[in-house]
């Protein structure tokens, strides 16, 4: 079918759980090249001047180095109360050994859903790809449409589709009952790194356009998701505020749906990145714009572009 001095080869990914014609999901990668090496490290995107993306209070390294932005008052001292969340028994057992453990529902942990050599062929593309400055040092690169979420308002953009690299994972993850449905509209990659200071503030991710779970790929380091509840749990008796740590080990799959997804904020905070720790998540469509919803139709033409899987960044 090639030429035999082509410059591309045939890459076949098998996944022993599928079957059928999705058994033989395959890309085109280009042959080695000298010029162009894949290191589980971040690309050189070093310039003259460092520059950042960071705006308002959000902050990372290289703005408080350069702008020397003015550090924040130390607000008052407040009590925080600190547990670890355990996946076996899906409790948050408190730190303190007179702290009561509670049920914490709405996380789901899939260690090792990729192999090492996944990661690796999965950040070598990343890599090839441009990442864009992004606020509190993070980098990154985004499959999705163009959307306003402030005037809600959602159009195709450039968004030509997931990238070929997430097929056979999207796969994977229908063997879970967790992800049962889960069609994946957007996929943004994220890229921490230390020597920038890189963090993701407390926040909830929007509600109008994604659905209701989030499911995230952590790569190349260990880290730790911390979930936080500012009003406390009166009826267990915590009046401050509440932290619950999610340990996420590298090459682990984590989903956050019910209430870890619409009531408590999750962040990753600068001291938790120690090296590089890149991540994708995936979004699927709110009920607005699946069959029956108001939007439907644009629904179903994004979904069409998204799982053609044949995109790039946006």
């Amino acid at each position: 079918m090639f030429p035999e001095r082509s410059n591309f080869s045939r890459d076949w990914r098998r996944d022993s759980s599928l079957t059928g014609v999705d058994k033989k999901c395959f890309r085109l990668l280009p042959l080695p090249d000298t010029r162009r090496r894949c290191r589980m490290m971040a690309p050189d995107t070093s310039d003259d001047v460092p520059s950042c993306a960071c705006k308002g209070v959000r902050r990372c390294l290289v703005c408080e180095g350069l702008k020397e932005k003015v550090q924040p008052e130390a607000s008052e001292s407040k009590i925080v109360h600190h547990f670890l969340y355990d996946p076996q028994s899906r409790l948050a057992v408190g730190k303190d050994a007179q702290a009561a453990s509670f049920p914490f529902s709405g996380v789901f942990l899939w260690e090792n859903f990729i192999s090492e050599e996944e990661e690796k062929e999965l950040i070598c593309a990343m890599d090839q790809d441009v990442w864009k400055e992004s606020q509190s040092g993070r980098r990154k690169q985004d499959f999705g449409p163009k959307v306003n979420f402030k005037k809600k308002k959602v159009r195709v953009g450039g968004f030509s589709g997931l990238p070929a690299l997430s097929h056979k994972l999207v796969l994977r993850m229908y063997q879970e009952s967790t992800l049962a449905g889960f069609q994946p509209v957007e996929q943004c990659n994220l890229d921490y790194h230390p020597e920038r200071g890189a963090a993701i503030d407390p926040h909830l991710d929007d509600s109008w356009l994604w659905g209701e779970r989030l499911v995230t790929i952590n790569m190349l380091s260990d880290t730790t998701l911390t979930m936080s509840l500012e009003l406390g749990l009166p009826e267990l008796g915590l009046t401050g505020e509440v932290h619950v740590a999610v340990h996420l080990p590298r090459r682990c799959l984590v989903v956050l749906y019910a209430e870890a997804r619409h009531i408590w904020k999750h962040a990753i905070h600068r001291k938790d990145i120690h090296i590089r720790r890149v991540c994708s998540t995936y979004r699927e469509l709110s009920a607005e714009f699946l069959p029956g919803g108001q939007q439907a139709d644009l629904g179903a033409q994004l979904l069409n572009i998204a799982l053609n899987f044949q995109g790039s960044p946006v």
